[in-house]
């Protein structure tokens, strides 16, 4: 079966993103533009973002006397960028190549020694998942590490991207603090004014601010486990938010597999209630999870075997998921972080107008 087809590129500032809108309730789905989600929102939904910035986690280096590309996969919990930092280490090459054919890399040890340039790290611990999932702490901690990281790093990027991506690529319209080792991208289509429009119509913002990990690695086991624990950071506005759209019967809509993580990680079930705060999220959600906080999500367009997909599951059932993805490869969807987006929400029939739909990709 063919995959959705990847953006190989950011798509201009005001081109049209296309909207497949699957409703879990109605066992349907249909195509739309971006620009009618407030019209798919209803006064007293509530949208929450992830405002984590991205990092430039890709770093070239050596270790053990063969060259090595260092991928950060998150933030460290400790301030300063202290560390750990979880990374994932690949053989010689570069985003030019499918992860899956980099050469190996060495098999690292903890006390060695990684050179980044300007900057070094050390091996404080080697995953038992994988010798190429490690913990590294850098030689030096807040504004000299953050100065040698973005000095250094680039994106992470994959092989089906036409060229080298400049950081401002890769951030999304309201990010803060640099933690994402890549973008939370289903967020980069969510232009300011859109947003602003939103919420004149009665719709809530909140945010949350998520290290979103890495997508993929290569590593069997590693992907297989993906995502990863994760840094996560709850406001208490936005706990408070979502405790009153609860209340009065809004909707919770998640921007982004990342968010619903970080959303029903805080749940805590003696209270019968989300907590803000700080903490690593370790919850996988999957087929058969049921979620506590979330209604639905705005995501991308994503395919079996990826875990975006088994997330997907825990708010439709796999055979729509499946039909609708099929709809969207014979509609010319584009997929991955530059590529068009889905809602997965119960909702009712738009009201008005037909939705005005791009033309296909040529």
């Amino acid at each position: 079966m063919s995959a959705v087809t990847p953006a190989r590129w950011p798509r201009e500032v005001g081109a049209p993103t296309r909207l497949l809108i699957v409703d879990p309730a109605a066992g349907s789905w249909r195509d739309a533009l971006l620009d009618d989600l407030g019209r798919l929102l209803q006064p007293g939904d509530l949208l929450v973002v992830n405002d984590a910035g991205t990092l430039p986690a890709s770093l070239p280096g050596a270790a053990r006397g063969s060259a090595v590309e260092i991928r950060l996969a998150g933030s460290p919990s400790e301030a300063g960028g202290l560390g750990p930092w979880p990374a994932v280490v690949f053989g010689p090459g570069s985003w030019r190549q499918r992860t899956e054919d980099r050469p190996t890399p060495p098999r690292l040890r903890p006390g060695d020694r990684v050179d980044l340039g300007p900057l070094a790290a050390e091996v404080v611990e080697v995953s038992s998942l994988s010798p190429r999932l490690v913990s590294l702490r850098f030689d030096r901690e807040g504004d000299a590490l953050w100065s040698a990281l973005f000095g250094l790093g680039r994106p992470v990027q994959y092989s089906y991207v036409r060229d080298a991506l400049p950081l401002w690529h890769v951030q999304t319209p309201y990010a803060g603090r640099p933690m994402a080792a890549e973008m939370p991208s289903a967020g980069r289509p969510l232009r300011l004014p859109l947003l602003r429009a939103l919420r004149d119509r009665g719709v809530r913002l909140a945010r949350v601010t998520h290290a979103a990990g890495l997508s993929s690695t290569g590593d069997p086991a590693i992907d297989a486990a993906l995502p990863l624990p994760e840094h996560s950071e709850i406001p208490a506005a936005t706990a408070e938010a979502v405790a009153r759209a609860k209340a009065e019967g809004g909707r919770v809509v998640a921007v982004g597999t990342s968010v619903v993580r970080a959303l029903e990680s805080a749940w805590d079930e003696a209270e019968g209630r989300m907590r803000a705060g700080t903490r690593t999220a370790t919850l996988r959600v999957a087929p058969g999870y049921a979620p506590r906080v979330v209604d639905g999500l705005l995501t991308g367009v994503h395919e079996p075997g990826e875990s975006h997909f088994d997330l997907l599951q825990a708010f439709a059932p796999r055979p729509l998921l499946e039909a609708a993805l099929a709809h969207a490869r014979s509609a010319g969807y584009l997929g991955h972080e530059f590529g068009d987006s889905s809602l997965v929400l119960p909702g009712r029939r738009l009201a008005g107008r037909e939705p005005s739909l791009p033309p296909p990709p040529s």
